[in-house]
């Protein structure tokens, strides 16, 4: 059994789906002939053709306006946006449509439309093409907002996102779209929506994270267990609806909080959770919750990118100063 990027269970999924149900577009700048900037619909035109595999004008807000007037027909349409950054051109429809289409008509018409985007730094790109700003889409109603960290979620949830009847923001991070791998099984089994994954278990502190910052908790939590702390690592991957039962449980268990997102700080994700953890759960906690995050900055070019990258390291310091009690 092959072994698959994140990458290519994205395009696996995409041609399970496709052929499991006509009603599944696809549509994007140069997701047809080229296969997408990173090449994540490649093959999809030559095996469904050029009417469900529709290559765009470099124009999001008519990609999203096609999608959600395809969605409110009973159609499942898979919007790709080249970048995270060049989305807010495409808002007013995601916002304002896709997002009010079941309120609006009072359930009478939904939207079942996933847009997908690359997202995050690391890959020395220049700018509009390394924002986090998921926190942005988390905050509209109407929206679920989901981001895979390895394949085989990758996969199922895309799977699920393509099913759910209404509007899903897909993002997946690019730094680790050829650099992560694992055994993905094509057997169409979606993942819930709904659900963080608890990746490793530990009894002293939660790690939660989620996207390509799963690679480096991941990373800390070994190094960490090597210095005599257990780390529980979950992966919140399913950012709205937002499932703090599996947080709190962890937290009843640990006491102690820390949260890694390479999305700028201030009114981030990691911020709504610790606000929820502090009206639901504060007396689980032996220490005041940490966050490890990117800066309040715009992401810098290539030259000074590491800089505002989160490291193993970063997060390995954090978790022992909870545990240890350092100031």
């Amino acid at each position: 059994m092959n072994e698959l990027t994140l990458l290519e269970a994205v395009n696996l999924a995409l041609h399970h789906e496709m052929a499991d149900n006509t009603d599944v577009i696809v549509m994007g700048e140069d997701v047809g002939d080229n296969g997408g900037v990173f090449r994540a619909t490649v093959g999809l035109k030559e095996k469904f053709g050029c009417k469900r595999v529709i290559d765009s004008p470099l124009a999001e807000a008519l990609i999203a306006g096609v999608a959600v007037g395809m969605a409110s027909q009973g159609l499942r349409p898979v919007a790709e946006f080249q970048f995270q950054g060049f989305v807010f051109p495409a808002m007013e429809h995601i916002m304002c449509h896709a997002a009010r289409m079941r309120n609006r008509t009072r359930g009478r018409l939904t939207c079942p439309a996933v847009f997908r985007a690359p997202f995050g730094g690391g890959i020395h790109a220049p700018e509009h093409h390394s924002e986090s700003n998921e926190a942005l889409f988390a905050h509209i109603p109407g929206l679920k907002v989901v981001i895979p960290s390895s394949p085989q979620r990758a996969y199922g949830l895309l799977l699920a996102a393509i099913r759910s009847d209404d509007p899903v923001m897909f993002f997946e991070p690019k730094r680790i779209y050829r650099t992560v791998k694992s055994t993905v099984i094509d057997n169409g089994e979606a993942l819930p929506l709904d659900t963080c994954f608890t990746l490793r278990k530990g009894r002293d502190l939660t790690l939660v994270t989620w996207g390509a910052c799963v690679v480096e908790s991941l990373q800390a939590a070994a190094t960490l267990s090597q210095q005599g702390i257990e780390a529980e690592v979950i992966d919140l991957a399913t950012i709205k609806p937002l499932d703090m039962r599996t947080i709190l449980a962890s937290l009843e268990k640990t006491g102690r909080l820390l949260i890694v997102h390479e999305a700028s700080q201030t009114c981030g994700v990691g911020a709504e959770i610790l606000a929820r953890v502090a009206e639901n759960a504060l007396c689980l906690l032996k220490a005041p919750p940490k966050r490890v995050t990117g800066m309040d900055t715009i992401m810098p070019y290539y030259r000074n990118e590491d800089y505002f990258m989160i490291q193993a390291d970063d997060i390995t310091q954090a978790a022992r100063s909870l545990v240890e009690g350092w100031l």
